[in-house]
């Protein structure tokens, strides 16, 4: 065996699954491998069924999980030269709020053939928002009740989170609620599958399935309140044993070591939530710092030493992040989704044309073409609404909105406009920290956005007036997660202690950051000031234009 221990994190992301083995010494990155998902996200046809899913689905495959374990583990071990014996601890996070109907064995039951054309059977992904009337039934409901939970969640349940979605399956497929023995986070899920043994983690359940460490779930009265059916849902399909990050959950199996390649036995921490395991691989593992997850979405983390109540935000938990601290998530649903939306169907062809002459993408080109705008110089503002709104409105409802077109708007113009609006949804965010008493005097970037966009980066210091850093990772959800395994794995087996130590000796920013420009800053307070106007008119029940015409969409639909 070597001196060197090693660990590896395991990142499953929206439509691909990565992991990373990691020198437990320094946090050095030995190699990385990345498994595509065979079905990626399923929203228009279950796979092999043709059963049509109907508008604002999103399911995934759990088969697809499993082929990560069996391919990308091996594979980084293989291109690292690794003795498996010297990998001391594995760990994962996952996109949440993902869940998943489960036997009592963990077998989900979409893949049992008598459940395999039920939409419901399957996994409910993250950015699966048609459980939207549930979650207005649930948020009305504890109002009228005068339950407080709703206080650390910003004032609303979002209809991506556990319960709005468990309320749908119940409405519509009341035999999938009844054949589930357990209902369970995918986070969570993908442990079982490691160790044999049903665990549940302290972030989904605090982030996403309304627990706390003071109050515990909802009462049984609550979920009477909401449908007599559901009244002992948490004793029938959920667990009251909340585990901490970083504890270890198990140990491989026998069957989890021939998928993975790894010795049976080895230490397996806790499930993780992706963008709360980011955090200490940035480096930030105190407040006053916020780590920004940029990617598809964009997730806000800060911690606080004490409990606010923040209207709008997705929730802050206890321990949620960091031990000893309140950790507070905001987030934007649609950020590279944004971009990539217009790239497919916005740009001219011979804007095309002129990527391919070049050798470049259509993102390269359209943002050397969008850099050498001045702000304000387009004349555009827009709404960052195009998958809904997460934080501060809560409000999956809410749709997209460009404003300043004319016959001379190019396609750069557009391009940098839908950037800003992104920017303008962090600096709301951030300002809703700041004026509930929860500071933010830094950014730290992570994700995929800060490699491939600088001026994306200069535009978010600019916008919010912070200075931005960037973290060394490429792999923040990954590296997370071999952090926490190797606190799982712990000071014996050549591990840490805590998750503080981890970050001292695994995480570090790259040289690289971002000062916001006080003439640009400038004139983006203007453009701020409008986006506020526009945020406020059709997000606060100014114009409820964009909710008609999604429900007058879902009516044309269902008569066709």
């Amino acid at each position: 065996m070597s001196s060197h221990k090693y660990v590896i994190g395991i990142d499953f992301g929206t439509e691909s699954g990565r992991a990373l083995l990691v020198d437990v010494r320094d946090g050095r990155e030995v190699a990385t491998a990345v498994h595509v998902y065979k079905n990626g996200v399923i929203d228009e046809q279950l796979p092999g069924s043709g059963v049509k899913l109907e508008p604002d689905w999103a399911l995934q495959d759990p088969d697809d999980y499993l082929e990560v374990l069996k391919r990308a583990v091996p594979a980084v071990l293989e291109a690292g030269g690794v003795n498996p014996a010297d990998v001391i601890g594995i760990a994962t996070d996952f996109t949440a709020c993902t869940i998943l109907p489960v036997t009592a064995a963990g077998t989900p039951l979409c893949t049992l053939p008598e459940y395999r054309t039920r939409p419901h059977a399957w996994i409910k992904l993250w950015k699966h928002h048609a459980a939207q009337p549930e979650a207005n039934k649930l948020n009305e409901m504890a109002r009228q009740l005068g339950y407080s939970f709703l206080d650390r969640y910003g004032g609303k349940i979002s209809s991506e989170w556990l319960i709005p979605k468990v309320m749908q399956l119940l409405d519509e497929d009341p035999a999938i609620y009844t054949a589930a023995d357990r209902i369970i986070e995918a986070a969570d899920w993908i442990i079982w599958q490691l160790t044999g043994v049903e665990t549940r983690n302290l972030t989904a359940a605090g982030y996403k399935g309304i627990w706390s460490k003071q109050d515990g779930y909802p009462p049984p009265e609550f979920y009477r309140a909401l449908d007599p059916r559901l009244e002992h849902f948490v004793a029938e399909k959920l667990s009251t044993d909340i585990r901490e990050l970083g504890q270890k959950a198990g140990s491989l199996t026998p069957e989890a070591a021939i998928w993975t390649g790894l010795l049976p036995g080895t230490a397996v921490a806790i499930g993780n939530v992706d963008a709360h395991v980011a955090v200490p691989a940035a480096t930030v593992v105190e407040p006053g710092r916020m780590v920004i997850i940029m990617g598809t979405s964009n997730c806000h983390m800060v911690m606080g030493v004490d409990e606010h109540i923040v209207p709008g935000i997705c929730g802050y938990v206890e321990d949620g992040i960091m031990p000893g601290l309140f950790g507070y998530e905001g987030g934007q649903p649609c950020v590279g989704d944004h971009f990539a939306w217009f790239i497919e169907n916005c740009v001219p062809a011979a804007y095309a044309a002129e990527a391919a002459q070049l050798g470049i993408s259509l993102h390269q080109l359209l943002e050397a073409k969008a850099a050498q705008l001045k702000p304000g110089e387009s004349g555009l503002v827009a709404l960052d609404w195009w998958n809904g709104n997460r934080s501060v409105l809560v409000d999956a409802d809410l749709t997209g909105v460009i404003l300043g077109l004319t016959l001379a708007t190019r396609p750069e113009e557009i391009y940098r406009a839908l950037i800003e609006a992104t920017a303008y949804g962090t600096r709301m965010i951030i300002e809703t920290f700041q004026s509930s008493g929860v500071p933010v005097h830094e950014i730290v970037a992570t994700g995929g956005l800060p490699d491939r966009n600088k001026m994306l980066m200069q535009i978010y210091a600019d916008v919010t007036g912070r200075p931005i850093n960037v973290a060394a990772t490429h792999q923040g959800g990954a590296l997370g997660s071999a952090m926490h395994a190797a606190v799982a794995a712990g000071r014996a087996a050549g591990g840490y202690a805590n998750i503080v130590e981890a970050a001292r000796h695994m995480a570090h920013l790259r040289e690289e950051h971002y000062t916001p420009n006080p003439v640009a800053k400038k004139v983006y307070d203007e453009l701020y000031a409008e986006y506020v106007n526009l945020y406020d008119y059709f997000g606060r029940g100014g114009n409820d234009v964009m909710k008609r015409l999604k429900t007058l969409r879902a009516r044309v639909i269902g008569e066709n």
